[in-house]
């Protein structure tokens, strides 16, 4: 099984963060590709990050069609550009958030969301709701640019650490999701530390994508996710025209 793991921003050092996490994960015989979008953001941190980060994300799905996958995810938790990689793949394609909150909804009835900035908590309060979870789950911000999770001396752990004992606390947290890919490597630390279940949606998103790989299930291509309608698609975006409209 090849699963291709997609970051839909440019930073490399946060994809190859995802990557171990789920090479970790995975079960003996998945393969996880990792891919770094070419075009966008370094980091997406509300709508318009994640806007001008689907290009790439779909550019990445694109090319690696020609050596396959089974598979992607979108590794990001604001599920960037989630439906319309679906529209364009004929394979499953799971985003980080709606993998691990519903991953969460498994294991405990009232979990929290933890994130970074509010831009990002309003966004994903919003998926929260859209995936139904919005009578379990709270999510909060913890004042955390994205890539101060990449910088030891940012003090970004303590404030994520502050946010989760708030969570439990104040919210009656009984697990807690790490609302950001770039978390993806303390959440077996973080479950140590507070003894509750920590999500992560990088490893929620592999197993879940082994199993529905495994049971032979992928995207509806009826209604919502039908692949695209053949029309020209003009300047920039001339690349994405489809395959039906390009003869």
């Amino acid at each position: 099984m090849r699963l291709l793991l997609i970051n839909p921003n440019t930073s490399a050092s946060m994809t190859e963060k995802a990557a171990i996490t789920a090479r970790a994960v995975a079960a003996s015989g998945t393969e996880i590709i990792a891919a770094t979008s070419r075009t966008g953001p370094a980091s997406i941190e509300g709508y318009y990050d994640g806007a001008l980060a689907v290009p790439g994300l779909l550019s990445e799905l694109k090319e690696r069609q020609t050596t396959g996958y089974d598979a992607a995810i979108v590794a990001c938790f604001d599920d960037t550009g989630l439906d319309a990689a679906r529209t364009f793949s004929d394979v499953p394609v799971l985003g980080l958030c709606e993998s691990a909150v519903a991953t969460a909804g498994f294991l405990a009835q009232r979990f929290t969301v933890v994130t970074t900035l509010e831009r990002s908590r309003v966004l994903i309060d919003n998926l929260i709701q859209r995936y139904g979870m919005g009578g379990r789950a709270k999510v909060r911000a913890s004042d955390i640019a994205v890539l101060e999770l990449e910088d030891a001396a940012s003090g970004a752990i303590g404030k994520l650490r502050s946010e989760i004992e708030r969570a439990l606390e104040e919210d009656g947290a009984e697990a807690i999701v790490l609302g950001c890919a770039g978390m993806t490597d303390l959440a077996r630390e973080l479950q140590e530390i507070y003894g509750v279940p920590v999500i992560d949606g990088v490893a929620a998103a592999v197993k879940q994508a082994e199993a529905l790989v495994s049971l032979g299930l992928s995207t509806s291509k009826r209604g919502s996710y039908a692949s695209p309608l053949p029309k020209p698609f003009s300047g920039a975006m001339s690349d994405f025209t489809p395959m039906s409209a390009s003869g």
